[in-house]
């Protein structure tokens, strides 16, 4: 099983939260060696999942900023400037 098959498909907000509250776990230094080696493992995933997210958001926005760019760029739509 490779590792992208193994995190089910979730949204965003779910990966952080979840994310959040392993890093939480960590930080009180609670939990033994073996459960502290899968929330790491768990932590990765929800790190990729977060990570490959943002990276859409990203090309999105530039996408998006491209796109008017060049509109006005074109000419297809000024800004009225008089007072």
């Amino acid at each position: 099983m490779s590792p992208r098959s193994s995190v089910k498909p979730l949204p965003f907000s779910k990966a952080f939260e979840e994310l959040e509250g392993i890093t939480r776990w960590f930080e009180e230094g609670s939990g033994d060696l073996e459960e502290g080696l899968k929330k790491f493992e768990r932590g990765l995933e929800l790190a990729q999942v977060c990570k490959r997210y943002l990276s859409q958001v990203e090309n999105r926005i530039r996408e998006i900023k491209d796109r008017f760019s060049e509109t006005v760029l074109d000419g297809e739509e000024t800004l009225d400037r008089s007072p």
